[in-house]
């Protein structure tokens, strides 16, 4: 007998069966804003709920990421180069996902990140994460006034991926050196995780051409393969 989350991950397999592949980028809106816990995790809910994900850490792994492979995810722990620019891995993201943090001078550098990578690559489109925030109104506070700033300002498309609580079980689960969604399933950032990885599946592909001129994913596949 199926249960009601068995039956979600065969809905979301489903999903993404027919995919090309889609690399989603993550990018530390200033240091410290938790890429790496939240990429590790997020990959585990992902593994979770039946998807083939494949986690990349642009400090040591060889550029060119993971082989070709239908319904693949790529979840890319990005890093800026000096100038603050994305790699040409990163470049030829899906989507651009900015962690910021809830305090003011996070979100100030949060901002600045922002606009140096729509200038520095022509981005019109990326999404906000906050991480560690204390609830959902503070998230959605922290990102309608970015997206707000965005939109006025950079005429950038600055959209929602949600957010991550503070959750004192992500440091005790990362002191297990497991996922959060391991060590303690029924906490508030797994179940944070949980909605983000099914969140992200059903976003929309980008258009094969889309005004950015960014390479689509299936470019970096055919680099990889």
């Amino acid at each position: 007998m199926k249960t009601p989350g068995s039956d979600q991950a065969d809905g979301l397999r489903r999903l993404m069966a027919n995919s090309p592949g889609r690399l989603l980028a993550f990018v530390a809106g200033a240091p410290g804003a938790g890429v790496s816990s939240v990429t590790l995790n997020l990959a585990a809910a992902l593994a979770r709920l039946g998807q083939d994900v494949h986690l990349v850490d642009e400090r040591g792994d060889a550029p060119l990421g993971p082989p070709r492979r239908r319904g693949r995810l790529v979840l890319l722990d990005a890093v800026l180069g000096e100038e603050g620019t994305l790699s040409p891995l990163a470049a030829r993201a899906d989507e651009m996902v900015v962690l910021v943090r809830p305090q003011a001078e996070a979100i100030t550098a949060a901002y600045a990140r922002i606009k140096r990578l729509q200038q520095a690559h022509g981005l019109r489109r990326m999404r906000v994460l906050v991480n560690h925030a204390a609830d959902e109104a503070e998230a959605r506070r922290i990102q309608a006034n970015l997206a707000g700033a965005a939109s006025r300002y950079l005429g950038l498309a600055l959209e929602s991926a949600g957010c991550i609580s503070a959750d004192p079980q992500l440091d005790q689960a990362r002191g297990l050196n497991l996922s959060v969604v391991e060590a303690f399933p029924g906490s508030p950032a797994a179940a944070d995780f949980y909605r983000l990885a099914s969140a992200l599946l059903r976003w929309p592909a980008r258009p094969a051409a889309e005004a950015d001129g960014a390479p689509r994913v299936d470019s970096f596949h055919a680099a990889a393969a």
